[in-house]
């Protein structure tokens, strides 16, 4: 860390520790290169990997004090602190790069291990010819077991994968083919539905003309009826009125007439 770039001595002990693991992270692959065992390689990585980890949460960390203190820190300052967080990744970028490049080629070592041919002149194969020859029969049945051992574990685990995506797949086609049943039983009840409202609809209509019809009837039978009562009133008011002729049904009968002329005579 530049020394006039004020800091508060929470960073300052973040990045002390974040430049300790790259200095351990340049020797570890330093020495790497030194070791020519297999298994002692794998483990070396293995550390390796593991103060990866701790640098990539102390960066973590390190973003975090840098935002919880941005209010107080000068906008140039926060800039510098920023672009050296940048910095700290894209140096731990670095070595998680490397660390994958010597993985592949340790995989690679074993693989050709037990897959080199007869009469090659790789050097790489030789080296591997000279660490097999190294190894006793028995370390070479175990490696070659464990490697089966291995391989079988991967493929039950394969085959579980397959079992349950069958599982999944039936489940899921016997919930479509109910849900289509489903959907066909209320597109039956939807079609019975509709059949209902239609009958129901006619009915209605029927019913409206009935009504209609009885009411015109009724109509027309009052207007016969007030016709009647008009006529019998007028008749009676106006007895002698010979416009008005006479109901059936209500006029006088001849024999009275005859008689009530009569009495007027005498």
């Amino acid at each position: 860390m530049a020394s006039d770039l004020p800091i508060s001595p929470e960073l300052e002990e973040i990045d002390g520790k974040i430049q300790d693991i790259f200095r351990a992270l340049q020797n570890g692959f330093q020495k790497l290169d030194k070791i020519k065992d297999p298994n002692r390689q794998t483990k070396q990585l293995e550390e390796l990997t593991g103060k990866m980890r701790e640098c990539k949460r102390l960066i973590k960390e390190f973003d975090r004090e840098l935002k919880d203190q941005e209010s107080r820190i000068q906008p140039e300052h926060n800039k510098q602190l920023n672009e050296k967080k940048q910095s700290m990744i894209k140096e731990l970028n670095s070595y998680v790069a490397l660390r994958k490049t010597y993985q592949s080629n340790l995989g690679n070592k074993r693989v050709e291990l037990f897959d080199m041919g007869a009469g090659t002149s790789d050097p790489v194969a030789e080296e591997n010819v000279k660490m097999a020859s190294d190894m006793s029969n028995q370390e070479l049945i175990d490696t070659g077991r464990k490697q089966m051992d291995e391989t079988d574990q991967a493929i039950e685990r394969s085959k579980m994968v397959v079992e349950q995506t069958i599982e999944v797949g039936t489940q899921t086609a016997a919930n479509l083919k109910g849900q289509t049943e489903q959907m066909g039983r209320i597109v039956n009840e939807l079609d019975t539905i509709h059949f209902s409202i239609k009958k129901a609809s006619q009915l209605v209509k029927e019913i409206g003309r009935q009504v209609a019809t009885d009411k015109c009837i009724m109509f027309f039978l009052f207007l016969i009826v007030c016709g009647v009562i008009a006529i019998i009133i007028v008749k009676i008011v106006h007895p002698n009125n010979k416009n008005i002729r006479d109901i059936p049904g209500l006029a006088p009968p001849a024999g009275r007439k005859l008689l009530s002329l009569e009495g007027l005579g005498n």
